[in-house]
């Protein structure tokens, strides 16, 4: 091994950090497209096609804070490799779907291959700056916000693409291949480190927790998924579940989220609040606009994927720009500013709207898409704790995907059996009460000026 390698970061680990913790958000956005086409294959309008953005949403907000936790007991490499071998697996199961039914069940076993990417990343940052002695460099962290969110904007056009070449099976077929290249860089990349499990593998584990958790997220889920249905008993089961979880969490010896930890880390709660309304306004955006454009404006997949390309581009540009300074308030404020500024621009949009209205709104939302996943990010690395650092990290996605499937819920709530213009007004309305509770947390947080300063 190299003098630098042993004193600084070992940039040998940076290939398989940022595939592993791209697989999950590009698979989040390339659906988006393939949504209507997918609709009309199976006879399934909008409000059914969301689930299978909740479907991965579901697996993968109970999977990130698991597999985390895991990654936390046994290391990173034995876990990356499991997930990416899990997603290849459902990308066969994806291609090969014979039904609506089984694409949704593949959907779910592809959101819990992709868990574990991010914190194992996470982890391996973390990790790397307690081996060299020193925090590890700011580009570093940069480099995987980029990967982990502002990456996931190239899915739309990516999607547009492998529809025009092979149909929308082809959106879930590019997990073959990348599940394979994971596998590769694992392999030979990931360092084998020793488990650091102390006890009982149950015990570490604690699976009660973990069942408690989960079972508050799905009824959370279907209670989401059909506001209009009523069913005010799931939403009592999700308390219930959630009030059992809290008291389990509290008196476990090794608990799956250390509650009293996380209750005494104020500013840590107000980032993964931050991080689920960023998600609501990210994804009900990079759904609904894109089902607006295609069944609402008339535009094609593979048009409406080019449209959305320049998120990626001005996201990429403001991480960069910014990606050298560690202090994350100013970050979200701009960040926070530029959503609201977004969803105003898409009260003004209608059936006729010009192309450069379109990719306008897209432009101005390109600059928070970069600046908040990338201060969320750096929040957490520096206000979690050292030793729960892959846990804290699925936890961040957890509260994110949170988000994201109450977007997923609205945009079936709002357009319903088409996308037209009104509910995309509807919709661009929930989304600019959300960003202004995002602005109004930010300015409240003070704790923000202290993130990443000396």
């Amino acid at each position: 091994m190299s003098t630098a390698t042993e004193t600084g970061f070992d940039r040998r680990l940076l290939p398989p950090m940022m595939l592993g913790a791209a697989l999950n958000p590009v698979n989040s956005s390339i659906i988006s497209v393939s949504l209507v086409p997918i609709g009309v294959a199976f006879g399934a309008p909008p409000a059914e096609t969301a689930w299978l953005v909740s479907a991965l949403y579901l697996a993968t907000a109970i999977g990130q804070p698991v597999v985390g936790r895991l990654i936390d007991l046994f290391g990173p490499r034995r876990l990356f490799l499991a997930g990416a071998a899990l997603t290849g697996i459902a990308g066969v199961a994806g291609l090969l779907a014979p039904s609506f039914g089984a694409l949704v069940a593949s959907r779910v076993l592809l959101g819990f291959g992709t868990c574990a990417g991010y914190p194992a990343a996470m982890h391996l940052i973390r990790g790397e700056a307690r081996r060299t002695g020193k925090d590890s460099p700011a580009g570093v962290l940069t480099a995987l916000a980029i990967t982990t969110q502002t990456i996931a904007v190239v899915g739309p056009s990516l999607g547009g693409l492998l529809i025009g070449i092979g149909g929308w099976r082809a959106t879930l077929a590019i997990n073959i291949p990348l599940a394979l290249a994971g596998l590769y860089l694992g392999f030979r990349r990931l360092p084998a480190t020793p488990a650091t499990r102390r006890g009982g593998l149950v015990r570490e584990l604690d699976l009660p927790g973990m069942a408690l958790f989960a079972a508050a997220l799905v009824c959370l889920l279907l209670f989401l998924m059909d506001l209009r249905g009523g069913d005010w008993w799931l939403l009592a089961v999700t308390v219930a579940a959630g009030a059992g979880f809290t008291w389990r969490e509290l008196r476990a010896g090794q608990p799956f989220i250390d509650v009293r930890l996380l209750g005494g880390n104020l500013p840590l709660l107000a980032t993964y609040g931050r991080a689920l309304l960023s998600f609501v306004v990210s994804y009900a955006f990079l759904y609904g606009y894109t089902q607006w454009m295609e069944q609402g404006h008339g535009l094609s997949a593979s048009e409406a994927g080019l449209v959305l390309l320049p998120l990626f581009g001005v996201g990429i540009i403001a991480s960069t720009v910014t990606g050298r300074s560690k202090a994350v308030r100013g970050k979200l404020l701009i960040g926070s500013l530029g959503q609201v500024a977004a969803c105003a621009l898409l009260l003004l949009l209608n059936d006729g709207s010009p192309v450069w209205m379109l990719l306008a709104v897209v432009v101005v939302l390109g600059v928070p898409q970069g600046l908040n996943n990338l201060a969320l990010q750096n929040s957490v690395y520096h206000q979690a704790h050292a030793e729960r650092m892959g846990s804290s990290a699925g936890l961040l996605r957890t509260f994110g995907y949170l988000g994201a499937i109450v977007a997923s819920a609205a945009n079936g709530a709002f357009f319903g059996q088409r996308a037209d213009s009104g509910g995309l007004h509807h919709l661009a309305a929930f989304m600019l009460v959300v960003s202004v509770l995002f602005l109004a947390l930010t300015v409240a947080d003070r704790s923000l000026s202290r993130v990443g300063r000396a």
